[in-house]
């Protein structure tokens, strides 16, 4: 398969790009979580009548869900697929618990050297091993063998090549080239593996307008095969500068199962809604200028205190990623920016956005007040080959749905005691970069019996190099390796390897630990009680972090997490409404 394009692509509609679609084709999406998803694409895809597509790509989430519905996808090869705050994606769910669709979940790593070897011509290229996971089984034609040279254990990934990869865009020239604004997720790697790039944009402008823009990626003409003008084409996800992601839309048509996806996420008729495009507008200054919500002097909540402890593991050295979903990560990180540790760095995005300043985290605003406060903007396989593989990140704080007494770590599957399985969202990439950061943090925000347990049935992760004798030779600083729970923290022993109470939340007993886990607990000779969060600490984190309390949508149950949804939503857009007008306010004076 020829990955040759003509220097200039065609200019059509989003009909005629659904059209460059090809029944079985290897497929894969642009954009990253809410941002930047090609929906107008999609849609029409979906509504073509299409079939047997495979999808490939790092996340499932919003795009795979809008093709099973229409039927289109007979494989899918992913790392990870989530709904972010509205949780698992219930058709992925469905396809993969049933088996009616083959799942493949990939290693971060491995796709990124796959769609790499493609790009770059190569029969194949390496990767360092996920040590202590299962993954590399799971990852198709993946294989480890010595490395020629070193003879060290290798992993060998052949090309992942692609049919067409689809993605929205902020602007083309008219000559086709294509301008990407901000975090860049795996676009261009798979840009480079793909037959065909089809892609919408918001506008298109004349030949050398794209050159005066600042903090841009291009992808030149020849990398495109064709554009169409979508004005509006990733909502109700955002596209910034222009419009933010439209969670009040989202939420809805995530809870009307009568109506289509392809329906009930359309572009309204009147175009992008105006307050999606004012909130696009607001500057992180005016946030910050912004006086602090006021919550009152009440108890330290479970999540409070484990925030904040967490955040006592930061320090002005650390640099620490956010990854895929991970609202208890952000808020730790901030709180201890914020705090007693003004020189740390913070990536979110999966790294998208590098070194940003620990502004609130209201929801509609995140990525928006992310985007414009970083230092940098990257692609996810940029940031693996500069930092996670340099072993330079030191912090990456990772939810966990099942760990064992090694700190073994399950996110793909559960087997239900009737034979079923209950899918889970994957492991992203953490099978990776478990090893490759200085730390080891994972949460588990709701102990019980069967979070804790005597041994996964699926290692989807694990610190298989824990000393300092084993991590050296790789390249790896050795730090700590940690479980934060409702109830304790564990320590991951480098002697045993096993996990060791070290700390208990306060007022918990060690009796009630034992009866919550499903392994023999050890508690260390100091084990000790978490201090709870001080005044100034909890003002800081309710106030300024994290006002909606979106910390809190890690640690409710899934009955519950509906009315909570609705709270955060009805929240932030009162906290998006005074935002918009003091922005507002500020361009009059």
């Amino acid at each position: 398969m020829s990955l040759v394009k003509p220097n200039r692509p065609r200019f059509t509609d989003v009909e005629g790009l659904a059209a460059m679609v090809g029944q079985g084709d290897s497929f894969g999406v642009g954009g990253h979580h809410f941002a930047r998803l090609p929906i107008a694409l999609l849609r029409a895809i979906a509504r073509s009548g299409i079939k047997d597509l495979r999808y490939v790509c790092w996340a499932g989430g919003l795009p795979l869900e809008l093709l099973l519905e229409a039927d289109a996808v007979a494989e899918i090869d992913l790392c990870f697929s989530s709904l972010d705050i509205f949780g698992l994606p219930p058709r992925f769910r469905a396809a993969a618990e049933t088996r009616a669709i083959p799942v493949r979940d990939w290693t971060a790593l491995a796709m990124i050297q796959a769609l790499r070897a493609a790009q770059q011509n190569l029969p194949s290229m390496p990767f360092q091993l996920p040590q202590g996971s299962d993954m590399l089984a799971r990852v198709p034609t993946a294989s480890a063998a010595p490395d020629p040279i070193a003879g060290t254990a290798t992993g060998f990934i052949p090309p992942l090549r692609l049919d067409t990869f689809v993605v929205h865009a902020q602007r083309a020239d008219e000559s086709g080239n294509v301008q990407i604004i901000g975090p860049r997720a795996l676009d261009f790697a798979m840009a480079g593996a793909a037959r065909q790039v089809l892609v919408t944009v918001e506008e298109i402008v004349p030949v050398g307008a794209l050159r005066h823009d600042g903090r841009q990626s291009i992808l030149t003409r020849n990398q495109v095969s064709a554009v169409a003008l979508a004005p509006g084409g990733a909502y109700p996800a955002s596209c910034l500068p222009f419009y933010v992601t439209d969670y009040q839309r989202l939420s809805a048509a995530f809870a009307t199962r009568e109506t289509p996806l392809v329906d009930n996420l359309c572009l309204p008729s009147e175009g992008v809604p105006e307050p999606v495009q004012k909130a696009a507008e607001v500057r992180a200054e005016t946030v910050l200028a912004m006086p602090a919500l006021a919550h009152g002097e009440t108890k330290a909540s479970v999540d409070e205190i484990i925030a904040a402890r967490i955040a006592a593991e930061l320090d002005n050295e650390s640099f620490a990623s956010a990854g895929a979903v991970s609202p208890l990560a952000n808020v730790a990180y901030r709180l201890a920016k914020a705090t007693h540790a003004p020189d740390m760095i913070i990536a979110t995005m999966s790294c998208g956005h590098l070194d940003i300043a620990p502004s609130p985290m209201i929801l509609s605003l995140i990525e928006s007040l992310d985007c414009e406060t970083a230092v940098a903007h990257a692609g996810g396989d940029d940031t693996y080959s500069t930092y996670y593989q340099a072993g330079a990140v030191t912090h990456e704080i990772v939810g966990a749905a099942q760990v064992d007494r090694r700190g073994r770590v399950n996110t793909i599957a559960l087997r239900k005691p009737s034979g079923g399985i209950i899918r889970l969202p994957g492991q992203g990439g953490m099978a990776d970069v478990a090893n490759m950061h200085r730390d080891y943090l994972l949460y588990i925000p709701r102990h019980s019996v069967q979070s804790l347990v005597d041994e996964v049935e699926i290692v989807s992760s694990a610190r298989g190099l824990l000393t300092s004798a084993e991590r050296e030779p790789m390249g790896y600083r050795t730090g700590k390796a940690l479980v934060f729970t409702d109830l304790c923290v564990f320590r991951l022993d480098r002697t045993s390897r096993e996990l060791t109470v070290i700390e208990t939340m306060p007022g918990v007993t060690h009796q009630q630990i034992r009866d919550a886990t499903g392994f023999a607990v050890t508690f260390d000779a100091g084990c000790r009680q978490i201090s709870r969060p001080s005044n100034d600490t909890l003002a800081v984190l309710r106030n300024r972090i994290d006002p909606l309390g979106l910390r809190r949508l890690e640690f409710v149950s899934a009955k519950e997490r509906g009315a909570l949804i609705a709270e955060i939503l009805a929240a932030d857009r009162t906290m998006v409404e005074r935002c918009i007008a003091a922005q507002q306010d500020i361009a009059r004076s």
